[in-house]
């Protein structure tokens, strides 16, 4: 008696397994692949330019991937253009413009 249960468990539990378990065939086609994006497997960053403006400057900045890269501030009337440094909050001006 106490085999034949042995038995009956022990073979719910295979096919129990067995069910779960895709085929060969089927879990190499099941597979996905990944995307295709650029030749290096890559992904591709998000590339954003934002322009925000007042009567007293004009801001643009460019963030790739989230992370600002590049701050520009144009103030108006005649004060010279300037950036910042998204890191360090530094500003650099340029002097001389070829």
């Amino acid at each position: 008696m106490r085999s034949a249960l042995f038995l009956t468990l022990s073979l719910s539990c295979v096919s129990i397994c067995w069910a779960q378990s895709p085929a060969p065939a089927q879990a190499a086609s099941s597979q996905q692949k990944p995307a295709a994006s650029t030749p290096t497997g890559a992904v591709e960053k998000r590339t954003e330019r934002i322009h925000v403006e007042d009567a007293d400057t004009s801001i643009d900045e460019l963030r790739i991937g989230g992370e600002t890269k590049t701050i520009d501030v144009k103030p108006k009337g005649g004060m010279p253009a300037y950036k910042v440094q998204p890191t360090t909050g530094e500003r650099s001006w340029k002097i001389l413009d070829f």
